[in-house]
């Protein structure tokens, strides 16, 4: 699945498709990465990245390439995964207070291919699989300090509509 013909999306030679087996490890990298960048935001909110990270990480998407209402997408140029979006389609959430909708879990582009398009082809291309498995809304939640990301979100028409808040129980809290 191409979020548009190679060469013709703005960026040039970049294709959207999902991921296959052999891109588990590059996506894993990409994965430890993200978990590294979240723990960098807020250490007392997100999970340090550890050495197997990566390999946890692919070891996991392993398992979910062939669900059904599970998307991976790679964005690929000239055999190198660029970056990778995670997305699924769930049910009613009674703890969120929502109805069915997909999920964008995950949404990353390697730092070194940032500000060329590939996190929008990538949103775009989800947002479409998520279409096809039929979500009718797509929800997702960003970090507070990941305003980069936030911009990209607004500028594909999402709005916020929860916030979440966090307070330390081990005297941490001020």
């Amino acid at each position: 699945m191409s979020a548009a013909p190679p060469g013709r999306s703005g960026v040039p030679d970049v294709v959207i498709r999902p991921a296959v087996p052999a891109d588990l490890p590059a996506v894993g990298r990409l994965g430890a990465m993200l978990v590294r960048m979240h723990h960098g935001f807020d250490p007392q909110r997100f999970i340090a990245a550890t050495p197997e990270t990566g390999h946890l990480y692919a070891s996991f998407f392993a398992t979910q390439l062939a669900e059904p209402d599970v998307a991976i997408l790679v964005a690929e140029r000239g055999g190198e995964v660029l970056g990778y979006t995670f997305a699924g389609v769930e049910g009613n959430d009674y703890m969120a207070l929502r109805g069915p909708a997909g999920v964008l879990y995950d949404i990353v582009v390697d730092p070194a291919h940032r500000g060329q398009g590939i996190g929008r082809m990538l949103l775009d291309a989800t947002l479409a699989a998520l279409r096809a498995r039929g979500a009718p809304r797509v929800v997702l939640s960003t970090a507070e300090r990941n305003e980069s990301a936030q911009r990209l979100f607004a500028r594909a028409g999402f709005r916020r509509t929860m916030i979440e808040m966090t307070r330390e129980l081990d005297g941490g809290a001020s």
